[in-house]
């Protein structure tokens, strides 16, 4: 079918902002492992339907479901979607976020732009990595993206920072109260990564610091976060739970 053999053919994925960058490319790599992948988008309908279109040529399910995860509602109408494609799910890829493009110190920052932030990073998290646990297999897999900005903060992006760093404590719990079941809870934590949602910092004049700022010379591909988020959907990391594996080219050994 594809030639990739991670031990995961058959099994059932739901992947959030799977319509453009970490997202989509998460999806196809584990539908090319042969595992049927649903997806959730915010609003990019076209972009979804051809990563739908790209993981049905695969030969396996696929399907996507669209709206704001921050929304309650929205999220309920996904999970019936869920029920109603796969009867249960084995991975959930929690992906779906924002990163606020303007520079903004805390003192100045508004109550709008705080609780936007939180809403759609972590709100919309909780309430879909909940939906996802009642309906998982035991031995399941949840892998959540972080961010360096988790770890050793982010001036002027301190809303940003804050939410990818709940986002890393809720991994620490949530791995005990599941671990008997044999499900894994990881994070994944990337640094600069060249997608649509960076793309105002990495085309501006700032890159070539950014790139020196890397031991590895340069930043991320999407394809470069998507491998280690498929590894720990993969029997090989069956014994990993509670990390959080960053993937950033050494770039928080120098910074």
């Amino acid at each position: 079918m594809n030639g990739l053999d991670l031990g995961l053919e058959g099994k059932r994925a739901l992947v959030t902002g799977g319509s453009r960058g970490v997202g989509r490319a998460v999806a196809e790599l584990l539908a090319r492992a042969g595992v049927h992948v649903g997806i959730s988008y915010h609003s990019r309908e076209a972009d979804a339907r051809r990563v739908v279109e790209n993981i049905r040529a695969l030969g396996v399910r696929g399907w996507g479901e669209g709206g704001d995860l921050a929304d309650r509602a929205v999220v309920d109408r996904l999970f019936a979607r869920t029920d109603s494609e796969f009867d249960g799910l084995d991975i959930f890829v929690g992906n779906a976020g924002i990163w606020p493009v303007d520079d903004v110190p805390l003192s100045d920052m508004d109550d709008e732009r705080w609780h936007t932030t939180v809403a759609v990073n972590l709100d919309s998290i909780f309430f879909t990595t909940r939906a996802a646990l009642k309906r998982m297999d035991d031995d399941g897999r949840v892998v959540l993206v972080s961010s360096t900005a988790g770890q050793r903060g982010e001036a002027f992006h301190s809303d940003y920072a804050a939410t990818k760093g709940a986002i890393i404590s809720l991994v620490k719990g949530l791995c005990v109260e599941v671990g008997r079941r044999g499900i894994t809870v990881n994070a994944v934590a990337p640094g600069w990564i060249d997608t649509e949602m960076s793309a105002s910092a990495l085309r501006g004049p700032g890159r070539t610091a950014i790139d020196d700022a890397i031991p590895l010379g340069r930043v991320a591909t999407a394809e470069d976060v998507a491998g280690p988020i498929a590894m720990l959907c993969t029997p090989l990391a069956r014994h990993i739970t509670g990390e959080v594996l960053n993937v950033n080219g050494g770039a928080v050994l120098v910074g």
